[in-house]
Protein backbone atom coordinates (compact mmCIF):
# COMPACT_ATOMS: atom_id res chain seq x y z
CA UNK A 1 0.00 0.00 0.00
CA UNK A 2 1.47 3.44 -1.42
CA UNK A 3 2.36 5.65 1.71
CA UNK A 4 0.13 8.33 0.33
CA UNK A 5 -3.07 8.18 -1.40
CA UNK A 6 -3.80 8.06 -4.73
CA UNK A 7 -5.57 11.53 -6.21
CA UNK A 8 -8.77 11.08 -8.42
CA UNK A 9 -10.04 13.39 -11.11
CA UNK A 10 -12.11 14.94 -7.83
CA UNK A 11 -9.58 16.07 -5.66
CA UNK A 12 -7.72 18.31 -7.48
CA UNK A 13 -8.70 21.45 -9.22
CA UNK A 14 -9.89 21.29 -12.49
CA UNK A 15 -7.37 22.54 -14.21
CA UNK A 16 -4.91 19.89 -12.80
CA UNK A 17 -6.98 17.22 -13.81
CA UNK A 18 -4.94 16.06 -17.10
CA UNK A 19 -2.07 16.00 -15.45
CA UNK A 20 -3.07 12.85 -13.19
CA UNK A 21 -2.67 10.98 -16.88
CA UNK A 22 -0.09 9.81 -18.79
CA UNK A 23 -0.62 11.54 -22.63
CA UNK A 24 1.48 8.52 -23.89
CA UNK A 25 -0.33 5.78 -22.20
CA UNK A 26 -3.58 7.51 -21.90
CA UNK A 27 -4.52 6.36 -18.29
CA UNK A 28 -3.77 7.50 -15.02
CA UNK A 29 -0.23 6.88 -13.17
CA UNK A 30 -0.13 6.34 -9.43
CA UNK A 31 3.34 8.45 -9.61
CA UNK A 32 1.40 11.41 -10.77
CA UNK A 33 -1.68 10.28 -8.86
CA UNK A 34 0.42 10.41 -5.85
CA UNK A 35 1.46 13.75 -6.32
CA UNK A 36 -2.02 15.12 -6.72
CA UNK A 37 -2.11 15.12 -3.27
CA UNK A 38 0.04 18.60 -3.88
CA UNK A 39 -1.82 20.51 -6.95
CA UNK A 40 0.99 22.84 -7.44
CA UNK A 41 3.94 20.08 -6.94
CA UNK A 42 2.52 18.29 -9.57
CA UNK A 43 1.70 20.68 -12.51
CA UNK A 44 5.70 21.82 -11.57
CA UNK A 45 7.13 17.95 -11.67
CA UNK A 46 4.95 17.58 -14.74
CA UNK A 47 6.69 21.35 -16.35
CA UNK A 48 10.03 19.96 -15.17
CA UNK A 49 9.74 16.19 -16.81
CA UNK A 50 8.18 17.47 -20.01
CA UNK A 51 10.96 20.36 -20.43
CA UNK A 52 13.35 16.72 -20.25
CA UNK A 53 11.75 14.80 -22.44
CA UNK A 54 11.30 17.67 -25.10
CA UNK A 55 13.99 19.99 -24.71
CA UNK A 56 17.09 17.85 -23.91
CA UNK A 57 18.70 18.03 -26.83
CA UNK A 58 18.30 14.12 -27.16
CA UNK A 59 16.56 11.83 -29.51
CA UNK A 60 13.75 9.38 -28.47
CA UNK A 61 15.89 6.71 -27.90
CA UNK A 62 18.76 8.26 -26.60
CA UNK A 63 16.26 9.43 -23.43
CA UNK A 64 14.83 6.13 -22.82
CA UNK A 65 18.77 4.89 -22.62
CA UNK A 66 19.50 7.80 -20.00
CA UNK A 67 15.59 7.17 -18.46
CA UNK A 68 16.77 3.46 -18.50
CA UNK A 69 19.70 3.72 -17.34
CA UNK A 70 18.96 5.70 -14.21
CA UNK A 71 16.20 3.72 -13.29
CA UNK A 72 18.49 0.73 -13.07
CA UNK A 73 21.32 2.44 -11.37
CA UNK A 74 18.82 3.56 -8.54
CA UNK A 75 17.19 0.27 -8.37
CA UNK A 76 13.48 1.62 -9.28
CA UNK A 77 11.25 -0.88 -10.28
CA UNK A 78 8.63 1.52 -11.15
CA UNK A 79 10.30 3.90 -13.27
CA UNK A 80 12.09 1.29 -14.77
CA UNK A 81 9.01 -0.72 -15.69
CA UNK A 82 7.07 2.40 -17.07
CA UNK A 83 9.53 3.08 -19.68
CA UNK A 84 10.24 -0.68 -21.01
CA UNK A 85 7.30 -0.18 -23.72
CA UNK A 86 8.65 3.39 -23.98
CA UNK A 87 11.91 2.16 -24.96
CA UNK A 88 10.62 -0.67 -27.04
CA UNK A 89 8.41 2.28 -28.76
CA UNK A 90 11.56 4.03 -29.73
CA UNK A 91 13.10 1.26 -31.41
CA UNK A 92 15.26 0.09 -28.43
CA UNK A 93 14.72 -4.06 -28.92
CA UNK A 94 14.78 -6.48 -25.68
CA UNK A 95 18.57 -7.62 -25.37
CA UNK A 96 19.28 -4.29 -25.29
CA UNK A 97 16.97 -2.97 -22.74
CA UNK A 98 17.90 -6.27 -20.69
CA UNK A 99 21.69 -4.99 -20.83
CA UNK A 100 21.02 -1.74 -19.55
CA UNK A 101 18.78 -3.66 -16.86
CA UNK A 102 21.75 -6.26 -16.18
CA UNK A 103 24.44 -4.16 -16.34
CA UNK A 104 25.71 -6.29 -19.45
CA UNK A 105 26.36 -3.87 -21.46
CA UNK A 106 28.26 -6.16 -24.63
CA UNK A 107 24.47 -5.72 -26.49
CA UNK A 108 24.52 -2.01 -26.78
CA UNK A 109 27.00 0.02 -29.59
CA UNK A 110 29.73 1.73 -28.03
CA UNK A 111 27.96 4.85 -28.39
CA UNK A 112 25.02 3.68 -26.33
CA UNK A 113 27.39 2.30 -23.72
CA UNK A 114 29.24 5.71 -22.81
CA UNK A 115 26.01 7.05 -22.79
CA UNK A 116 24.67 4.53 -19.93
CA UNK A 117 27.99 4.68 -18.00
CA UNK A 118 28.18 8.89 -18.04
CA UNK A 119 24.37 8.42 -16.92
CA UNK A 120 25.60 5.68 -13.72
CA UNK A 121 28.55 8.67 -13.22
CA UNK A 122 26.06 11.25 -13.08
CA UNK A 123 23.62 9.39 -10.52
CA UNK A 124 26.09 8.17 -8.46
CA UNK A 125 27.92 11.46 -8.66
CA UNK A 126 31.05 10.22 -9.32
CA UNK A 127 31.48 11.75 -13.15
CA UNK A 128 35.33 11.87 -13.13
CA UNK A 129 37.40 13.53 -16.44
CA UNK A 130 37.60 10.81 -18.34
CA UNK A 131 33.98 10.16 -17.98
CA UNK A 132 33.55 13.76 -19.09
CA UNK A 133 35.63 13.58 -22.06
CA UNK A 134 33.98 10.24 -23.38
CA UNK A 135 30.65 11.57 -23.36
CA UNK A 136 32.07 15.31 -24.71
CA UNK A 137 33.53 13.25 -27.38
CA UNK A 138 29.65 11.98 -28.78
CA UNK A 139 27.80 15.22 -27.43
CA UNK A 140 27.82 18.67 -27.32
CA UNK A 141 27.64 20.72 -24.12
CA UNK A 142 23.62 21.71 -24.51
CA UNK A 143 23.45 17.83 -25.11
CA UNK A 144 25.15 17.08 -22.03
CA UNK A 145 23.55 19.37 -19.62
CA UNK A 146 20.29 17.83 -21.06
CA UNK A 147 21.93 14.26 -20.18
CA UNK A 148 22.86 14.92 -16.70
CA UNK A 149 19.76 17.12 -16.35
CA UNK A 150 17.58 14.38 -17.31
CA UNK A 151 19.47 11.82 -15.45
CA UNK A 152 19.42 13.62 -11.93
CA UNK A 153 15.77 14.58 -12.92
CA UNK A 154 14.22 11.02 -13.03
CA UNK A 155 16.46 10.64 -10.01
CA UNK A 156 14.84 12.97 -8.39
CA UNK A 157 11.32 11.33 -9.41
CA UNK A 158 12.82 8.00 -8.07
CA UNK A 159 13.00 9.04 -4.32
CA UNK A 160 9.48 10.19 -4.88
CA UNK A 161 8.34 6.93 -6.13
CA UNK A 162 10.64 5.22 -3.29
CA UNK A 163 9.38 7.89 -0.38
CA UNK A 164 5.69 7.03 -1.20
CA UNK A 165 6.16 3.21 -2.01
CA UNK A 166 4.22 3.02 -4.78
CA UNK A 167 3.07 0.17 -6.45
CA UNK A 168 3.20 -0.11 -9.83
CA UNK A 169 -0.75 0.16 -11.69
CA UNK A 170 -3.43 -2.49 -11.12
CA UNK A 171 -3.44 -4.96 -13.41
CA UNK A 172 0.53 -4.91 -14.30
CA UNK A 173 2.90 -7.24 -13.48
CA UNK A 174 7.13 -6.18 -13.18
CA UNK A 175 8.72 -6.50 -16.37
CA UNK A 176 12.10 -7.62 -15.43
CA UNK A 177 15.45 -5.83 -15.21
CA UNK A 178 15.50 -8.45 -18.36
CA UNK A 179 12.22 -8.12 -20.16
CA UNK A 180 12.92 -10.98 -22.46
Amino acid sequence: MARVPYAEPADVPDEHEELLESVLQGKPLNVYRSLGNNPAVLAGMRAFLRSLWHDSGLTDREREFVILATAATIDNRYEWHQHVNIARDVGIDDAVIAGVGTGDLTALDDGERTLVEYVRAVVRESVDAVTHESIAALYDESEIVGIAATAQGYAALGGLIRAFDLELESGTAFHGWDPR
